[in-house]
């Protein structure tokens, strides 16, 4: 919107003028200007500027107010889209970051449902690509959620079947099987109305290629290239799940998620506080624009908003249902310091199979 163009903002013809005589072609340039600034350019008073000002700032909101109303899946985790401004962004690449059971697939499933809800109950009534590295994805648990939380839906007669074949299950068991289903992904987006892509976890289809280590980041190179361009040109959100791994000693003392270096993936979740980091590294979480990191402390499950272009890094307790996720607390905890990129597993057996919470 700050790109918009003087001439189509609606303003008085003459002080459009003055701003295109003046080359001061875009509302980045006018609002960038002071109000005393403005006075001098337009030989105008400053209730004058003040009204220009005031109009060119509602129309900047109601854009912002369409693309949120228009860009997002909501996940019906009231705090979480509030913090994101409506929820998952289209267009973008969202990860969800997290130890083997802590329920990124429980979240993954909850907005397969929800992108295929018809509209008028809050979804986005389209088709959904969910990639299953791992076979976790299970039709019996995602109509078990959509039971629960829409029985007004699912307890009609045909109703599960139907909104379960609008998800289409892929099963790459080869990253060479991956590009070429991702590759042909972009027909389906346009042949079947498709609304939602889940890779569910590219760390674990890239871990089986190449031994742990910085060498087994280098295939995604190409890969990270076409995913981004793929939210970009189908304008629908992407959302990918990513394992973590061990952190080396120098590594813990710095404590951030997205350092680099040699690690093992953590396939199962330790016993006591550990040192985590994502996998993948880097070059990848930079491709990320939302990053959210699912942990355990002492017991807990917490989901965090660990990098958002639009939200301070905030914390929220979380329990595993038979109807999916719930947040215990929708104001959330803001974070400071190395508690933003940390990954904690404590206290996570514990938790695992207590509530439904024992599929990932």
């Amino acid at each position: 919107m700050a790109n918009k163009l003087i001439s189509e903002m609606g303003l008085p013809r003459s002080i459009a003028n003055i701003f295109a005589a003046r080359n001061i072609t875009t509302a980045k340039d006018a609002l960038s200007l002071t109000e005393f600034e403005l006075m001098e350019l337009l030989d105008v008073g400053l209730q004058e500027v003040r009204s220009a000002l005031k109009h060119a700032l509602l129309l900047m909101e109601q854009h912002v107010q369409k693309e949120q109303s228009q860009g997002h899946l909501p996940t019906q985790l009231k705090g979480l889209d509030a913090a994101l401004c409506g929820g998952i962004p289209f267009g973008v690449l969202t990860e969800l970051v997290g130890p083997s059971g802590i329920g990124k697939t429980q979240f993954c499933l909850k907005l397969s449902l929800l992108a295929s809800l018809p509209a008028h109950y809050g979804g986005l009534g389209g088709h959904v690509i969910y990639i299953d590295v791992e076979s976790k994805f299970s039709s019996r648990r995602l109509i078990e959620i959509g039971a629960k939380s829409y029985p007004e839906i699912f307890h009609t007669k045909g109703m599960a079947q139907e909104m379960a074949g609008r998800i289409l299950v892929l099963r790459p068991t080869s990253l060479s099987e991956f590009t070429e289903s991702v590759q042909q992904i972009k027909v389906s987006l346009l042949q079947n109305q498709v609304k939602l892509l889940v890779i569910d976890s590219m760390a674990a289809l890239v871990s089986g290629e190449h031994e742990p280590g910085p060498l087994r980041q280098h295939p995604l190179g190409w890969h990270i290239s076409f995913i981004k361009s793929l939210a970009e040109f189908s304008r629908i959100p992407i959302v990918v799940t990513n394992q973590v791994r061990s952190q080396s000693h120098d590594e813990s003392r710095q404590y951030s998620f997205q350092g680099q270096g040699k690690g093992k993936i953590v396939e199962d979740p330790p016993k006591h506080d550990s040192h985590l980091v994502a996998a993948l590294g880097i070059h990848w979480a930079h491709a990320v624009t939302i990053r959210l990191v699912l942990e355990a402390k002492s017991g807990q499950r917490f989901m965090k908003v660990a990098k958002s272009p639009i939200s301070p890094p905030l914390a929220f307790p979380f329990n595993i249902t038979s109807s999916g996720i719930s947040l215990l607390d929708d104001d959330g905890t803001e974070l400071m310091g190395p508690d933003i990129n940390s990954i904690h597993c404590q206290g996570h057996d514990d938790i695992i199979n207590s509530d439904g919470g024992g599929l990932h």
